[in-house]
């Protein structure tokens, strides 16, 4: 057991770096996912990871695998893509979620374009799907920037952020600026997704920050319940996954996601509120 589970993390320092790096955005990302299910904008994180390609792939041109220069690059891509879709839904009527769909479609075709004018084999699959190899200190430095970072705002937007997602309306009335704490909440967002694509890739970041909070409504009730529980299976994913990655040799972001994809299959059908196990053995007292 100790040569499966602890022997890896004690021997090799890239493995400890990673795992300090997931275990930072196992904090930070997953209580966001919570309030993008609450507010029914699941798939924005998703949006977001694509957005971002082509200001990392712009970055990766100009400097190589260089930290700094694709995260600010993706930082970029980011913002604009989230800015340009509330801005074109105001000016032209339409859906913000459609104004999205359409730029993050553009952006992904275009990051992919940009990343393979340059980009052999290893630096796409780095780049697309995350490597343990890539977690270096520039990039763990980021991650624990960035959970620190959002802990701070999450601290100061708590209930904001929860009135919004249940009494807009109220919300509204009192004056709360809803405008603005979107705002924060989507750049919290932005960077969160950043910050994650050295381990786990553009491609398989949000499934860090969406799968744990998708699966927490099956263990708790109340808002902090769910990101508590979020949090606890994101950063026992990544623990699981990071050995899946070391043992069978696979990429570390799928092994992660697939890891945390487990945890939500086993909460739809065990967890103890709306699981569906739950509803079986309930259903016989409530006919009684």
């Amino acid at each position: 057991m100790w040569d499966l589970l602890v022997a890896p993390f004690v021997e090799f320092g890239f493995l400890r770096r990673a795992l300090v790096g997931c275990l930072a955005l196992s904090i930070a990302a997953p209580p966001l996912g919570v309030f993008l299910v609450l507010r029914r904008m699941s798939l924005t994180a998703d949006v977001l990871a694509h957005g971002i390609l082509p200001g990392i792939a712009a970055g990766f041109l100009v400097a190589g695998l260089s930290v700094a220069a694709m995260s600010l690059g993706g930082l970029a891509a980011g913002l604009l893509v989230t800015i340009g879709a509330g801005a074109l839904s105001r000016a032209t009527g339409g859906r913000e979620d459609a104004s999205l769909a359409a730029l993050y479609l553009v952006a992904l075709a275009l990051g992919v374009a940009l990343i393979s004018m340059r980009a052999g084999a290893v630096e796409l699959t780095h780049l697309l799907f995350g490597s343990v190899l890539g977690v270096d200190d520039p990039s763990l430095f980021l991650m624990a920037g960035v959970a620190t970072l959002t802990l701070a705002a999450l601290a100061l937007a708590w209930r904001p952020l929860v009135l919004e997602c249940f009494d807009p309306s109220f919300a509204s009335a009192e004056g709360a600026r809803g405008g603005a704490w979107h705002l924060l909440f989507m750049g919290l967002v932005v960077i969160n997704v950043l910050s994650a694509f050295q381990a786990l890739g553009t491609l398989m970041a949000v499934g860090l920050m969406m799968l744990p909070a998708v699966a927490s409504r099956h263990w708790a009730r109340s808002v902090g319940g769910m990101a508590t529980a979020a949090a606890g299976m994101a950063a026992a994913a990544s623990v699981a996954g990071l050995l899946l990655s070391f043992h069978a040799d696979v990429p570390t972001g799928p092994a992660i996601v697939l890891v945390a994809g487990a945890a939500w299959a086993v909460s739809v059908v065990f967890g103890p509120v709306d699981g569906l196990v739950a509803r079986v053995v309930r259903r016989p007292h409530f006919a009684g």
